[in-house]
């Protein structure tokens, strides 16, 4: 446990300084008008990655299974800064068809964060709960959602506001690290409220 423990932060802070670096040398920056084929590596990649570690090692799996699970709905509380999204419509920096559903659907689960760390404190059977699986995917459908509407808006007319300052630094950091991580951490989640329901 210890040295996945030990691999995972190299893994996490490798992956960061990677994104960065790119980010720095403009790696995700398409053609205006063209498919953001950079992005879609830069999001993609770690999640593939993530979900082959958890298919091919059990180490890693029982891991990610004796997590604490406060811990991990607790990280999805940071998504609140999903308010810095309308601040970036507001001085036009991003098109408010993307920066109005992603922002707000993240501070929406940002939200109700403290109330999952609640139920699950309380009872760690909250796990298993409508609402508690019901927030994970509802979780999910938003970084899904954001993500789509995200690429479809990067090729719009140049001459309009886009997405592009997403494939830039510092909100490259956004699509690039932390969505993939946020939707491990919902994989890990509804991982683990699996585990518990078949233990009963």
């Amino acid at each position: 446990s210890c040295g996945v423990r030990l691999t995972l932060l190299l893994v996490l802070a490798t992956w960061f300084v990677l994104v960065v670096a790119l980010g720095v040398n403009g790696a995700f920056l398409g053609r205006p008008g063209a498919p953001p084929l950079g992005m879609a590596i830069g999001f993609t990649a770690p999640m593939l990655l993530f979900l082959a570690w958890l298919r091919l090692s059990t180490a890693f799996r029982d891991f990610i299974l004796s997590l604490d699970l406060r811990l991990v709905a607790g990280m999805q509380a940071w998504r609140f800064a999903g308010l810095g999204f309308l601040f970036l419509y507001a001085y036009k920096v991003l098109p408010g068809p993307f920066a109005l559903p992603a922002g707000i659907g993240d501070m929406a689960v940002g939200f109700a964060a403290p109330w999952m760390i609640l139920g699950l404190t309380r009872d760690p059977g909250f796990a298993t709960s409508a609402a508690f699986v019901r927030w994970n995917w509802l979780g999910i459908l938003d970084l899904v959602v954001a993500l789509g509407l995200g690429a479809s808006m990067a090729m719009a007319d140049p001459r309009t506001i886009s997405t592009a300052p997403m494939a830039t630094l510092p909100l490259l950091i956004v699509p690039a690290f932390l969505v993939p991580l946020f939707l491990m951490l919902h994989t890990a989640a509804l991982m683990q409220g699996r585990r518990i329901a078949r233990s009963r």
